[in-house]
């Protein structure tokens, strides 16, 4: 037999040895594999948690959506709606590690520290110097834009911490709302406050279950199924008929009346209303009326915290038009915030020349102020319900929010016809 094939056979049968001697160690590498696999899988399904609402319709959640609308997811990642509450952790929280002692001072002698102890942040209170108490930071609520505030799990309830972050000034605050000198951690946080800030929730404030209860599921942020309503029947739908081109089982708040499509807005930017139904159970495409206690939004006084939609329905450009809405100037899917000119351009396409609606103010730098309507008749102002307590301030700093009372403002006029001629 010629030494190759010679080689080659003593090979195969030196390997047929070793397999019949090691076959029992090649059976549990198998069942090893065969459980990393099946495990992988598990903790994979686990992750997703299921979301069903009050009536009976589950939720996708937003990642689900990008593999049929990528580009509208991925720019939507960047809006202050998908921010506007998120798990708590070093990249939600602002300024988790901007500061060498970050927190904030209630008086002499008591201070709460933003802690990172490993495992989470938390928000530690001292007294006297010593740690008198330790509280998770387990939801932030607030994009960053102007602030946030934090949220923590104590059992079954959520409580607001009374540190929050102020961008503005760049610092750690007195949380809105709370007593001045000393810190309070027993603040609930209600169900409504997440009607506004979460996509759904289970959760409902006050309930006494054991401590071993499950905890209410939260789908964080305000994302796609917001306005277009739990989508895992769409999703079920159009992956076992990807040929289908219409939309199936979802809303499109395209096809609403005028008065649906500013409720869908108003139900977070309305202002303080009182529910007569649970929170939650307004879906897109409903009527505010049927949820929500009349108010007098005006003898209550409109603030531009909040109440963007009130300060619009008050404003000649809404009253004089049949069709303007929330969305005619806002693209709910990109980010859009601090682009003046973008704005701007849509207030132009109503207010022409031809239409005789335009800047009369300076008609000689029409190109200039064609590029910034907004800053003269939507101004940023101070808000007089949004008001933070800061270290070594004597007066309490507002938050500066922009109206969306469209009109005419003499000063900020004068301000912007100065800048002009500089």
């Amino acid at each position: 037999m010629p030494a190759p094939l010679l080689n080659q056979k003593l090979s195969e049968l030196l390997l047929m040895k070793m397999l019949r001697r090691n076959r029992h160690l090649l059976g549990v590498l198998f069942i090893l594999l065969l459980f990393i696999f099946v495990f992988s899988r598990c903790v994979d399904k686990q992750e997703k948690e299921i979301i069903i609402n009050k009536k009976g319709q589950q939720f996708a959640g937003a990642e689900t959506c990008k593999s049929c609308h990528k580009d509208v997811y991925k720019s939507f990642l960047k809006t202050a709606h998908h921010f506007t509450s998120q798990p708590a952790n070093e990249k939600t929280i602002k300024e988790a590690s901007g500061t060498d002692k970050p927190g904030y001072s209630f008086n002499y002698l008591s201070r709460v520290n933003i802690e990172n102890r490993g495992d989470s942040f938390y928000q530690v209170e001292y007294y006297k110097g010593e740690e008198r108490s330790i509280h998770r930071m387990d939801i932030t609520i607030g994009s960053g834009t102007r602030g946030q505030s934090y949220l923590s799990w104590n059992e079954n309830n959520l409580y607001q911490l009374p540190v929050s972050y102020f961008a503005s000034a760049h610092a750690w605050a007195n949380s809105p709302g709370f007593p001045e000198g000393n810190p309070k951690f027993n603040r609930v946080v209600y169900t409504r406050c997440l009607e506004c800030h979460t996509t759904y929730s289970d959760y409902n404030s006050g309930r006494k279950e054991a401590q071993a209860a499950e905890k209410p599921k939260i789908l964080y942020g305000v994302s796609c199924e917001k306005c277009h309503g739990p989508a895992q029947k769409h999703v079920d739908f159009h992956t076992n008929n990807p040929a289908a081109k219409k939309a199936e089982f979802i809303i499109n708040p395209a096809s609403f009346t005028r008065v649906q499509s500013l409720d869908m807005c108003a139900l977070c930017h309305a202002g303080k209303k009182t529910l007569v139904k649970p929170a939650f159970s307004f879906a897109a495409g409903d009527t505010l009326d049927h949820f929500f206690a009349p108010s007098d939004t005006v003898a209550e006084g409109i603030d531009v915290h909040v109440n963007q939609s009130g300060l619009l329905a008050r404003s000649k450009c809404f009253t004089n038009s049949k069709t303007l809405t929330c969305t005619t100037c806002h693209n709910t899917h990109n980010q859009e915030r601090g682009n003046a000119a973008l704005f701007s351009q849509r207030c132009m396409s109503c207010h022409t020349q031809e239409q005789c609606h335009y800047c009369a103010a300076n008609p000689s730098s029409m190109a200039v102020t064609s590029r910034n309507c907004i800053d003269c008749h939507m101004p940023v102002q101070a808000s007089k319900m949004l008001t933070v307590e800061l270290e070594k301030k004597e007066k309490k700093s507002p938050a500066k929010i922009r109206s969306h009372l469209i009109g005419i403002y003499p000063e900020e006029t004068a301000k912007m016809m100065k800048y002009l001629q500089n």
